[in-house]
């Protein structure tokens, strides 16, 4: 299936979970907000939430500083 991640398409297997996308992105779990379809996803949630053909998600990447 093709979803949009930061307006890439990105090809995933169906079924596949915000949790398995941050792992395919080599993205660490506490830094990381995910938008789909405009909507957050908590990250308590990433396991559990389904993708579907055509999600448009927004992964962005926290960073502390000063």
């Amino acid at each position: 299936m093709i979803v949009s991640v930061n307006g890439e398409p990105k090809e995933l297997t169906p079924g596949s979970t915000v949790a398995d996308l941050l792992a395919e992105l080599d993205i660490r779990v506490k830094h990381v907000a995910v938008e789909r379809n405009k909507e957050v996803v908590p990250r308590a949630e990433h396991a559990a939430t389904q993708l579907a053909e055509g999600d448009n998600l927004e992964v962005v990447t926290l960073v502390g500083g000063g």
